[in-house]
């Protein structure tokens, strides 16, 4: 039995008296420690997926199970990151982090959520910070801030919904990396499963054990892609192997053919 499986999944909204569809007949199935990337153009539907997941919203058809259970809301059983932070701006960081770990543990007294807040932004390099309000952070430190946060509810499933799009180049690589050391662990625990949705190619092919192509109007899945690269991975090294240019350039004309077609067909608006 797979950790996720969404089956025949749609969801329709309307807007201005206007009916459209998200996702339409959506079917994909997780493994349990699998770290899985979702990608594709605009309106494809990807934080519309991550939503559902999240319990949040609710499909007009079709489901989603996770340990063979129906999603019905919210769980405790899945952290969350957002692209902006998220935080909440009259708690430090410290008690950003403790806050979440109450949410699933309502059994650990003060002083044990105050420690495992200190454990996990020591493990993203925050623990001199920890006093910290989010104003008094950079924005990269914020997340590092929501990621400790999600990893200390210690739940199963984590989504992650463009975390590091509003981040620069040089910090957003060095949360690439961070994330990926704290997901691979140092193989006493078990892996996290992941559902990462972004919309760069380079950071789903670093990340991920498979990539989720999907095309819009509305959303559905075109392809899932196996990424072939042995982990744990070094960022420069794969840069340089003719390998990852051949199978970038696979997924960008994958990627840029959805594009073509919908200007084709006349779906896109520019």
């Amino acid at each position: 039995m797979s950790k996720i499986e969404i089956n025949n999944l749609t969801v329709d909204y309307t807007e201005k008296k206007k009916r459209f569809t998200a996702l339409r007949d959506v079917s994909l199935s997780i493994e349990d420690g699998e770290f899985v990337s979702v990608i594709g153009s605009s309106g494809c539907g990807k934080s519309t997926l991550l939503s559902i997941l999240e319990g949040i919203n609710t499909p007009t058809e079709g489901e989603i199970l996770i340990d063979g259970k129906p999603v019905e809301g919210a769980g405790t059983d899945r952290g969350v990151v957002f692209q902006h932070y998220s935080l909440f701006p009259w708690m430090t960081a410290r008690k950003n982090v403790a806050f979440g770990v109450e949410q699933v543990n309502k059994r650990a007294s003060r002083a044990q959520r105050l420690e495992i807040a200190d454990e996990y932004l020591d493990k993203v390099g925050l623990i001199e910070f920890k006093d910290k309000y989010p104003s008094q952070l950079s924005g990269g430190m914020q997340q590092r801030v929501a990621i400790a946060r999600a990893l200390a509810m210690d739940t199963d499933i984590l989504l992650m919904d463009e975390p590091f799009g509003a981040i620069d180049p040089k910090n957003r690589s060095s949360l690439q990396e961070l994330l990926l050391d704290l997901w691979e662990g140092d193989g006493s625990t078990a892996r996290k499963t992941v559902v990462f949705v972004t919309h760069d190619i380079d950071e789903a092919i670093l990340l991920s054990d498979r990539i989720v192509m999907m095309t819009a109007n509305p959303g559905h899945v075109y392809s899932e892609i196996d990424v072939p690269f042995d982990r744990p991975r070094d960022r420069m090294s794969l840069l340089q192997t003719s390998r990852y240019n051949k199978f970038r350039n696979e997924l960008v004309s994958m990627f840029y053919s959805d594009v073509a077609d919908r200007i084709g067909g006349e779906e896109v608006v520019l």
